[in-house]
């Protein structure tokens, strides 16, 4: 079984991706990269990252055995800023679709968006499936089941400890401790050997709750012996240990403290840990809470109604309701902690929400790091908010991440002890500092491979590596169309919101050879049009020199005329303002 190495890197790790300029040993260029052999007749494990390597998001990673398939986790992205008008990224389930037979469950690791926001479209196409989790993370998923008008299907809560059977397959859910109560590892068992996914974690000592990762589970697995072990590694290149929630407390205490006004905060709609911290300051200060948003009043009442939050109601209050009390009486918590375009913050900043609105001396606490990708809009709502006459506190102090730093990963890799090592959640560099870190703890030089979405890893009785590639790319979801919007769509909105569209509008008499209507020539995003008077004249006569050549040939064929239009105003309009816009001739016959 091959192993591919990139012999620039320093160390033994091995770079299972098949992207950029890596190549095989023997120099030749990989073969067809979505060719995915046969299975062997002998006794076999897989694991399929569908998402989640080399970005941040859509986390999905399949564990496939001779017999069954389980999925854990089916999360969702957001789109970039190149993929226009596209709402969310969600994985391809092409991979599962070929083997559906042999689909037992989908093990769901916590309830963020990022691990649960593709269940609704998984469950579309795969509703007889079990989806199993802790209560909060399965009523989260229940929750956007209504959105999305999922009908009946499984789903089954467990409690950390527990172990669910599904086929020849067994997990175990292990208590784990992040930015969102109820998030667990899985201890899953094959007759291969045991894989340990860790999920999203950092081991806080001292959380909120008083419940600290179950590290006796932990490390009694891996004293049994672990096969293989897929980590969290978003914090890979961070250095030390990721801070306890308890350190946000004091950062919290001098902005309650201090703020004269409002005070509103921004965070995770998840983060139950920091909902926690600002409600009790809120009730320490004197001051009345209120929720905006709909995701956030959402995990607010299933966290509280399942007991991981504590609230006292007598303090709560609507949205509509805080123009009612004195400013320095009200704490706002808000979503839009990483400026997304329709979130409240984003929306307040902008004067365009309609439950609340920023006013000078407002105290406004970002409560979160920018995700990659986000830093752009996060700004610019920043300065929005300055520009309305806020205080705006963001970074650090106000905010600890949920995952863990170096030395807790190469904890994690120490009480694990696994033969084989892949980092997950995480983007390309951070995956390659965790297999790193992962041969300075121990594991052999060579089984720590560094996979991408769509990498097929087998291991049998006696080899491990890849194997083949499968579709690991992304499924764009548009409105309600699922998968629609590829590549050539995306590519004419880029042209679109770069230089606009001319579009020609004529009508035809095919047998006599005439035109019966137009030209009538439109334009968006290309020019100023009343500014332009001369130059839509000079598209006119193009136009009409156009047709009057296609008259002299014949207007038989609409194709030829739609093509002689286009290649006619194309080249004007290029050669008048140096721009290339999507111009498209539309041609009726009479």
């Amino acid at each position: 079984m091959p192993a591919f190495v990139n012999h620039a890197q320093e160390s033994n790790v091995k770079i299972l991706s098949t992207n950029g300029a890596l190549t095989p040993p023997d120099g030749k260029p990989l073969a067809d990269t979505r060719i995915v052999p046969e299975a062997p007749a002998e006794p076999y494990l897989r694991i399929v990252p569908l998402g989640g390597c080399s970005e941040i998001g859509r986390n999905m990673t399949v564990i496939e055995t001779n017999d069954d398939i389980v999925v854990v986790d089916c999360g969702l992205m957001f789109p970039d800023e190149e993929m226009f008008g596209v709402d969310i990224v969600i994985s391809d389930f092409s991979y599962l679709r070929e083997r559906e037979e042999k689909l037992r469950g989908l093990l769901v690791t916590h309830g963020h968006e990022d691990h649960i926001g593709g269940i609704p479209y998984f469950l579309r196409e795969f509703p007889q499936v079990p989806v199993i989790g802790t209560a909060l993370s399965l009523a989260l998923v229940k929750a956007k089941f209504r959105e999305h008008k999922v009908g009946d299907v499984e789903l089954r809560v467990v409690a950390p400890s527990e172990v669910v059977t599904l086929g020849g397959i067994r997990a175990e859910f292990v208590h784990m401790t992040h930015s969102l109560a109820g998030a667990c590892s899985l201890a899953i068992s094959t007759p291969l050997g045991l894989v340990f996914h860790t999920g999203d974690f950092k081991f806080d000592q001292t959380p909120l709750d008083g419940r600290p990762a179950d590290f006796a589970a932990i490390a009694r697995y891996g004293s049994q012996g672990v096969l293989c072990l897929l980590s969290d590694s978003t914090n890979a290149e961070r250095p030390g240990h990721t801070p306890s929630e308890r350190t946000v407390s004091e950062a919290f205490s001098n902005i309650f403290a201090r703020a004269r006004g409002r005070i509103i905060v921004a965070s995770f709609a998840s983060n139950v840990p920091r909902i926690q911290q600002v409600a009790d300051h809120a009730l320490r200060f004197g001051r009345r809470m209120a929720f905006l948003g709909r995701s956030l009043q959402n995990v607010v009442h299933f966290a509280t109604e399942l007991g991981y939050l504590r609230l006292s109601q007598d303090r709560i209050i609507r949205i509509e309701d805080v123009d009612s009390y004195p400013p320095e009486e009200v704490v706002i918590m808000t979503t839009g902690s990483q400026g997304e375009p329709m979130s409240a913050l984003t929306r307040m900043s902008l004067r365009e929400h309609p439950k609340a609105k920023i006013v000078p001396g407002d105290t406004v606490v970002i409560s979160a790091t920018p995700i990659p990708g986000n830093e752009k809009s996060v700004s610019k709502t920043i300065n929005n908010l300055y520009r309305l006459g806020a205080h705006v506190f963001h970074g650090a102090g106000a905010h600890v991440s949920g995952h863990g730093s170096q030395e807790e990963l190469l904890l994690m890799l120490n009480l694990v002890r696994p033969k084989y090592f892949i980092p997950v959640h995480g983007e390309y560099r951070m995956l390659v500092s965790h297999a790193r870190l992962a041969e300075r703890a121990g594991v052999a030089a060579g089984n720590a491979f560094v996979v991408e979405n769509g990498d097929v890893v087998e291991f049998t009785a006696g080899e491990a590596g890849k194997v083949g590639k499968t579709y690991g790319g992304n499924v764009l979801v548009d409105g309600s169309g699922v998968g629609d919007v590829g590549a050539a769509v995306l590519r004419d909105r880029r042209l679109l919101s770069s230089d606009g569209i001319v579009m020609i509008v004529v009508s035809i008499d095919a047998e006599d050879s005439r035109v019966v209507a137009g030209p009538d020539v439109m334009t968006k995003g290309v020019f100023y049009v009343p500014e332009s008077d001369e130059l839509l004249e000079d598209l006119h006569a193009a136009a009409d020199e156009a047709l009057a050549t296609c008259s002299v040939d014949g207007m038989g064929d609409a194709q030829s005329v739609r093509e002689r239009l286009r290649e006619s105003i194309s080249r004007l309009v290029y050669e008048r303002t140096r721009r290339r816009p999507v111009v498209v001739p539309v041609v009726m016959e009479v």
